[in-house]
């Protein structure tokens, strides 16, 4: 159920690699874990990809301007997305890097390849291929860089100013406890000097707003008001799901 859970076919190669370990009569941990391990990995980069099609999806291509922000969104099956999506992705990447030499657009959970409605868990609605995480453009020492400031990409907050509408006080104080709750998975600070860079950020918002194909961005009201961001795409996803001031939530039509 784990695997399942975190990869959508480990499930189904485990219990394949227990059918065949149990037809040449060995239980062996090690040779149990090659099994599996070689299963998984034909079947990750050789058929998933082929088979995603038939599902109306399509591996993201990772380029000199489009990449996972860890290898771990790849070989987990995580980075499947429509032909649409995928598109404004690479259009966006292009357009970042033409204009901020170096700088990718680095992105995070993606969907599955395979059956609408099939949860990405902890993901509240990533289960159709149209929708991304999207990582926030941070500077170090004044220049900007592609480095992220935790592991996993996630939970480490570009949280309100003074002054500012604190919109996740409000969540938590209201009963839903799980709203920060991606600051329990960042597997740790790697990058702490980070700082987030207002200019690019709205720029790189602006650019993806402008996109016909895109129809929603879940984005922190703070945030919104802090970049002077104004465009009804742009959606206050409610206190049901997670905050969204260490990422950007996009969605297409």
């Amino acid at each position: 159920m784990l695997l399942t859970v975190i990869t959508q076919i480990g499930g189904i190669i485990y219990l394949i690699t227990l059918a065949v370990t149990t037809k040449l009569k060995t239980k062996a941990f090690l040779f149990r874990s090659l099994i599996f391990l070689s299963l998984y990995v034909v079947a990750t980069y050789v058929l998933v990809p082929k088979l995603a099609s038939l599902f109306g999806r399509v591996k993201i291509k990772s380029t000199a301007f489009v990449q996972p922000h860890s290898s771990f969104y790849s070989w987990s099956n995580r980075n499947y997305v429509t032909k649409e999506l995928h598109q404004v992705l690479q259009n966006m990447g292009k357009d970042l890097s033409e204009n901020n030499p170096g700088i990718q657009l680095v992105y995070l959970d993606a969907n599955f390849p395979f059956l609408d409605g099939f949860p990405l868990l902890p993901h509240r609605y990533h289960n159709d291929g149209k929708k991304i995480d999207i990582s926030f453009i941070y500077q170090e020492n004044n220049q900007l860089t592609n480095a992220k400031p935790s592991f996993s990409g996630y939970g480490i907050f570009e949280s309100p100013l003074k002054g500012e509408v604190n919109q996740i006080n409000e969540c938590l104080n209201t009963g839903y406890s799980q709203y920060d709750f991606t600051k329990f998975i960042t597997l740790g600070t790697v990058n702490p000097k980070l700082k987030f860079d207002e200019i690019i950020n709205r720029n790189f918002l602006n650019d993806f707003l402008a996109e016909d194909f895109v129809q929603t961005i879940f984005i922190e009201p703070h945030l919104k008001t802090r970049l002077g961001l104004n465009n009804e795409k742009l959606i206050y996803h409610g206190c049901g799901t997670v905050r969204h001031d260490d990422h950007i939530h996009v969605e297409v039509k």
